[in-house]
């Protein structure tokens, strides 16, 4: 019977593909165990479970009391206990920072001004929460004087300003004269917009002289003096620095003879780290942050709506197709006038993750942070004076444009949301190379082939280029022998892209320093420094035919 009973209950393969559970772990065959063993049944069973649940749960409350106790606790000292954290943080910091000084100050530098602004913007949070509304009160009586007398006193600053413009070129130029080249290039290229210009007495002249001036008060800071050429040198070197971190990722992933030798392993995975830098940082609020001061400046001094020079303001850090997206919510009731801003200062800027790619081509990073800079402004200013406002927009002295913060829960997803998203720019950017280098290579062949056909030797774009734009590339201020290579840069850029354009002159740099004769044959290897500054400045801009798609 024992026997039988055995060959019953086996489990057979059959039954394990149908999946047969042990009844033994089953509350019913636990209940089956109990019964047959002599247990109470009916309401005993349902006393004792009873009892059981009401032991268990008594046991958990008991267990979680100091835990309930602890979170009632802090919710009603949150306040005394932030402070307290944030009073522990600030003087272990306040230790650290005195330990770093007096150990060595000059190494300290960057973490006292770091310290220093941060201290700053604190302090004026705080005096502006505070005591902002009484400051404005007292201030009142003045400013109503001063609103009294603007009209006057405006063009008597306009006047000061331009007799120390005049005063300052002639002076600056006395020593050399080939600056008022780019001067007279300058004045023609505004006039030659002027000329274009949608609605000639709708231009706004208070946004061109403002944008164009904040432009050169930038270029006059940031290249003419040694404070302004000391701070983006140093940005531009702790630039550099941080995207060789990029070089740990991408040299266990593809290996150290890939990253040294290939292109795509050297330069395209440089988009990928910063790309997650710069999630991070809209995660933590810092670029919104950046974005909405710049924003706020260029507003108040050059008298545009809040939209459109947000999006500007954007496009110094990000990309012409991520700038819009700062201001998605207003775009549908935005004018053609503010729309035309934002596509123009999309164009007139790169955005930061390709600019880490230019870096590693060896192009100056200080140059390339300061032409963005530089560019917010100006696109502004340009963009007015070719297609004016002349509707009604309705966010004309609306300040409270809201920046949106993204849909990340925590800093690891914002990491890795950024690293997924640059995955589509690195193929665009590694197939929009494949395409047009190829499609320069056929078109050169081409009109060598027709050049060949009337004994013309060595016809190319790149030729052809260099003759059309040369005048363009000398009144920016290169030198008449460099001109053509300038030109051909320009002409390189604005057909195919800025990226193939940066990269030929990578080479010609790599020529200079490496030391190679100016001319091999009938051909320049590498122009001057001047015009390497001036063609970096020139390429860097998402300007060419390809963007209009974008």
């Amino acid at each position: 019977a024992e026997l039988l009973e055995m060959e019953g209950n086996q489990i057979t393969m059959d039954s394990l593909d149908k999946g047969t559970d042990n009844p033994t772990f089953s509350l019913e065959g636990e209940e089956r165990h109990y019964e047959e063993c002599g247990g109470p049944s009916g309401e005993s069973k349902e006393k004792r479970s009873g009892e059981g649940k009401g032991r268990v749960s008594s046991y958990c409350r008991k267990a979680l009391q100091p835990a309930s106790k602890a979170k009632h606790f802090c919710k009603a000292h949150a306040k005394v206990l932030r402070r307290v954290v944030l009073g522990l943080l600030g003087v272990a910091y306040l230790c650290y920072f005195i330990a770093a000084c007096y150990l060595n100050f000059q190494r300290a530098l960057a973490l006292v001004v770091m310290t220093a602004l941060v201290v700053f913007f604190i302090c004026w949070r705080f005096f502006k929460k505070h005591c902002g509304a009484k400051v404005l009160l007292l201030l009142r009586p003045v400013g109503k004087c001063f609103r009294k007398s603007w009209p006057w006193l405006k063009w008597l600053l306009w006047v000061a300003l331009l007799a120390g413009l005049i005063v300052w070129l002639a002076l600056d130029t006395a020593r050399n004269p080939k600056q008022l080249i780019s001067l007279g290039g300058f004045c023609i290229l505004v006039l030659f917009l002027f000329a274009c210009s949608k609605h000639h007495s709708a231009v706004s002249w208070r946004a061109i002289f403002w944008g164009l001036g904040l432009e050169f008060l930038l270029g006059l800071f940031i290249l003419r003096t040694t404070p302004g050429i000391q701070a983006f040198q140093w940005l531009g070197n702790q630039v550099q620095v941080f995207l060789g971190y990029t070089t740990a990722g991408s040299s266990f992933v593809f290996g150290n003879t890939l990253i040294e030798d290939v292109f795509a392993f050297q330069s395209l995975p440089i988009i990928v780290f910063f790309s997650c830098a710069m999630s991070i940082l809209y995660y933590l609020g810092i670029m919104q942050w950046i974005i909405l001061k710049i924003s706020w400046l260029l507003q108040v001094s050059l008298g545009t709506t809040s939209t459109e020079t947000l999006s500007v303001a954007g496009n110094i850090f990000v990309g012409q197709s991520e700038a819009p997206l700062l201001i998605r919510p207003y775009l549908a009731d935005m004018t053609l006038s503010e729309v035309h801003a934002v596509m123009t200062g999309g164009f007139s800027t790169i955005a930061g993750s390709v600019m880490g790619a230019y870096i590693s081509f060896g192009i100056d990073a200080s140059s390339l942070i300061a032409a963005s800079v530089m560019a917010a402004p100006c696109a502004l200013a340009m963009s007015k004076l070719m297609y004016p406002e002349v509707e009604e927009s309705k966010f004309k002295g609306k300040t409270n444009v809201q920046i949106d913060s993204g849909q990340e829960r925590n800093i690891l997803e914002a990491a890795s949301n950024g690293a997924a998203a640059s995955v589509v720019l690195v193929a665009n950017i590694a197939a929009s190379l494949i395409a047009f280098l190829s499609v320069l290579e056929f078109i050169n062949s081409a009109l060598q082939w027709f050049g060949s056909m009337v004994d013309i030797e060595g016809l190319t774009f790149q030729v052809i280029c260099s003759y059309v734009l040369m005048p363009v590339a000398f009144l920016m201020g290169a030198d008449w022998a460099d001109s053509p290579v300038v030109a051909e840069l320009l002409g390189i850029k604005i057909f195919l892209n800025e990226f193939v354009a940066y990269q030929q002159l990578a080479t010609y740099k790599k020529n200079r320093l490496a030391g190679l004769e100016e001319w091999d044959g009938n051909r320049k290897q590498w122009i001057s420094e001047r015009a390497e500054s001036i063609t970096t400045f020139a390429l860097c801009g998402f300007a060419n035919f390809g963007s209009i798609g974008i």
